[in-house]
């Protein structure tokens, strides 16, 4: 039963970073404060990487669909830390 929940907590946080595209494509405040919501994208889709790379190794949920989730995962989790990293340099700079 813990390796399903972790399963689907995994497989909603593979959507998550997708909803702000129609966000900023259709509202005119998202584009306003997307100097706030990128970071905040950003640090979700670390954590959801963190948090299936956790649920696959400790938690022993190694299903097919835990897999999918955890390469996809791994790679938004890059992304974040890649597009924080852009964020502070240009900031130093």
């Amino acid at each position: 039963m813990k390796n399903r929940i972790l399963t689907v907590i995994s497989t909603i946080m593979l959507f998550i970073p997708w909803t702000l595209l129609p966000l900023r494509l259709n509202f005119q405040w998202a584009l306003d404060y997307a100097d706030i919501m990128i970071p905040c994208y950003a640090v979700f889709m670390i954590f959801s990487g963190v948090f299936t790379i956790l649920s696959y190794v400790k938690a022993k949920a190694q299903n097919n669909l835990m897999k999918v989730c955890l390469i996809m995962n791994s790679l938004y989790a890059v992304g974040g830390v890649a597009a924080l990293g852009m964020m502070v340099v240009q900031k130093i700079m």
